[in-house]
């Protein structure tokens, strides 16, 4: 783009080094807040790219700026007290006057109208705030875009948070990445059999530009597998080779330990501590875990702001659900700090058993109106309770690891994690131990969690006996059950205490023991639905719906809801059953139980068929495929799997003809998750444009 030119004057913007790649985005954004805002200030942590998108950004703003577009760098300068001489310097002021610098410059830059760029201004910020809104209050024309790890705190400021780059196998990490390799390697290129490993490579590094330029240099030694391998000591083998670079991108290190030299030290010493969270973390567990010694409790909200302002970590969510996070590439940089102040074993410690206490606590309050937050909560802390389970496992006392593998039985259970708990607890389980009550709540939750995947005699057999009924009662389409019940709702522990008459208690009362004695409840009704008992089926449905909604229990009762309405099936009432239906599944998509809300949209296929609306029905056959998808297993969703299926998809099937049923199942089947929820629970149906 040729410059325009007035008074001689274009700027001082040097030439772009290499092909700018992605950021369509950003830069539209940048270019709208420069045309109506004069000081615009791009954020984001060290390496992220905001010189660069700045430099772009400039260059495809000349032709708006007739005075020029002027960049300003100053990285180098140590003095604050030297800024305003930096600025005068890069704008070609010559300083010798007789009137103040400021002043001279504020004259000089006021002849039209330019846009004034200053580069890195974390390390100078108070003076840079201090010129900034001078020559912003002096020069009516004046346009800046800064580049900083914390805004400026000018009024008038507008900021766009520079992100990494967007991540995937056709995204903008992988096509820098490989612009950039192919610079480094003239035989590098591109393909279907690497892109997946380029794409690996871009994650491991967070999408950050600077990491990945320094990787695909190393290419020049590295194929591309070794090069992964290495990006576990990532800080030594990202190291540049070329000299010309600023001394900031030499390393990744040094790009990190940039922003780490900014900080005070007890902003270090949360950083480094801060290292050990995995996925996050809230206010909360930031003080339990990060206090201790210099470092009080009471300081460290005021050291999280401080923090997210230098970029150093991002927050997240309202001021009701407030997280924190770190970039993966910054917290390992925290990591090797606490190794350094040998902490590293001690806050692990503190962080494991903030979260076996995190953990106790949902147990207490599981059953009650509280359900729902402690299932989002733990959800959001899921990372974290497995970096907490991995410190258990490692601890010398097998009882510690017992214990929380076995205090998370809700977890597993109900929050749709029943594969993962089962193999923590078989490996808790492996070790030694004397037999106390850890090791008894750990037997109870295994047991409780243990379903067979490819276990489904009792769900052939409720099947059965629906094609029996459906039969006996000549229906033009028969009520069929669900086809995973024993999947989602017969632990092995249930099961034995229904059909063995064990004591309906859990190991050690509390939740555990109340939320037993209710799961009782839902296998004696699956049970009695297995025989075609829908009176008793109903009357044990209606009673753990009741003791659910006297503790405020969302979870179990929606098994109530699902217990009624396949009894309302059976006794030939399906306006009942598709209301008690839609609460169920409701719920489960609410608690984020997506192998409940699977076995329900099953159910729904039966009662949307019982009141005449067969293409409906067939949408929801394909509705239920993708949830049962959703769930983790697709097999379940496949005609051929059941007797509910296969008489399903032939009844349907000649009720609708092959052409019509296959386009609705498909149609069903190709929403979302999302929208196949909306859809089951009454949404209007509209074909896809």
């Amino acid at each position: 783009m040729a410059a325009s030119v007035r008074n001689g004057r274009t700027g001082n913007l040097p030439a772009e080094a290499n092909a700018f790649v992605g950021r369509k985005g950003e830069l539209a954004a940048v270019s709208g807040l420069l045309d109506t805002n004069r000081l615009v200030t791009l954020t984001g942590p060290g390496g992220v790219g905001k010189s660069r998108l700045a430099l772009r950004a400039a260059h495809l703003s000349l032709e708006d700026f007739p005075g020029g577009v002027w960049l300003v760098e100053l990285s180098e300068l140590q003095d604050p007290d030297l800024l305003t001489n930096a600025v005068a310097q890069a704008t070609r002021l010559a300083e010798q006057t007789l009137l103040p610098l400021l002043e001279a410059l504020s004259e000089h830059l006021a002849q039209a109208p330019l846009l004034l760029v200053l580069d890195t201004c974390e390390h100078v910020l108070d003076e840079c705030a201090r010129v900034v809104q001078e020559l912003l209050a002096r020069v009516p024309e004046l346009h800046v875009l800064a580049t900083s790890r914390q805004p400026l705190g000018v009024p008038g400021e507008h900021l766009l948070t520079v992100a990494p780059l967007p991540l995937g196998e056709r995204d903008d990490a992988v096509a820098l990445f490989a612009t950039r390799a192919a610079a480094a390697v003239p035989s590098f290129s591109l393909t279907d059999a690497n892109r997946a490993g380029v794409a690996a490579v871009c994650a491991r590094l967070d999408g950050i530009p600077l990491a990945l330029e320094l990787a695909a240099v190393r290419l020049r030694g590295f194929p591309l597998d070794r090069l992964l391998e290495g990006l576990d000591s990532r800080f030594e083998l990202l190291v540049s080779p070329a000299r010309p670079r600023l001394a900031r991108h030499q390393t990744l290190r040094t790009a990190i330990g940039w922003s780490h030299e900014l900080c005070t030290p007890l902003e270090r010493l949360l950083w480094a501590r801060l290292s050990v969270f995995a996925g996050g973390w809230d206010v909360e567990a930031a003080e339990f875990v990060c206090h201790g010694g210099p470092l009080d409790a009471e300081e460290i909200l005021a050291l999280l702001a401080s923090l997210t302002e230098k970029s150093i970590v991002t927050r997240e969510g309202d001021s009701a659900a407030v997280r924190y996070r770190m970039l993966d590439t910054v917290r390992s940089f925290g990591a090797e700090w606490l190794s350094g102040l040998g902490e590293e074993e001690a806050v692990r410690r503190r962080h494991r058993d903030y979260f076996r206490w995190i953990a106790r606590q949902g147990e207490a309050e599981w059953l009650g109106p509280g359900q729902r937050m402690w299932a989002e909560r733990l959800t959001a802390e899921h990372a974290n309770l497995r970096l907490a389970m991995e410190e258990c496992l490692a601890a010398p006392e097998p009882e510690t690891a017992l214990e929380l593998a076995g205090i998370l039985w809700y977890f597993w259970f109900a929050c749709g994690f029943a594969e993962e708990g089962r193999g923590y607890l078989e490996r808790a389980l492996r070790r030694e131990s004397d037999g106390g009550p850890e090791h008894t709540l750990a037997i109870w939750t295994h047991r409780l969690v243990t379903v067979v995947p490819d276990d489904l005699d009792a769900a052939e057999s409720v099947s059965a006996a629906y094609v029996w009924l459906a039969e006996e009662r000549q229906l033009s389409v028969p009520a069929l059950p669900l086809t995973g019940a024993s999947l989602a709702v017969r632990g092995e522990s249930a099961r034995s205490a229904v059909l063995y008459g064990s004591a309906p208690q859990g190991p050690g009362g509390g939740g555990g023991a109340e939320f037993f004695q209710l799961l009782t409840l839902a296998v004696q009704a699956y049970l009695l639905a297995g025989q075609g008992a829908f009176e008793r089926c109903a009357a044990v449905a209606e009673r753990l719906r009741a003791d659910c909604a006297k503790r405020g229990e969302l979870w179990m009762r929606a098994w109530g809801d699902f217990f009624v309405s396949l009894s309302r099936i059976g006794l030939g009432h399906p306006e009942e059953a598709l209301r008690a239906g839609r609460e169920a599944l409701a719920a489960k998509w609410r608690m984020n139980d997506r192998l409940g809300a699977a076995a329900v949209a099953d159910l729904l296929v039966v009662a949307e068929a019982c009141l005449g609306e067969p293409e409906l029905a067939a949408r929801l056959l394909g509705v239920s495929r993708r949830l049962w998808y959703a769930a983790g297993l697709p097999r379940l969703g496949h005609s051929e799997t059941t007797v509910f299926r296969r008489e399903y998809a032939r009844l349907l099937r000649a009720d609708l003809g092959d052409t019509r049923f296959a386009q609705a199942v498909r149609e069903g089947h190709d929403l979302g998750p999302d929208a196949a929820v909306a859809l089951a629970l009454g949404g209007t149906w509209r074909a896809e444009s």
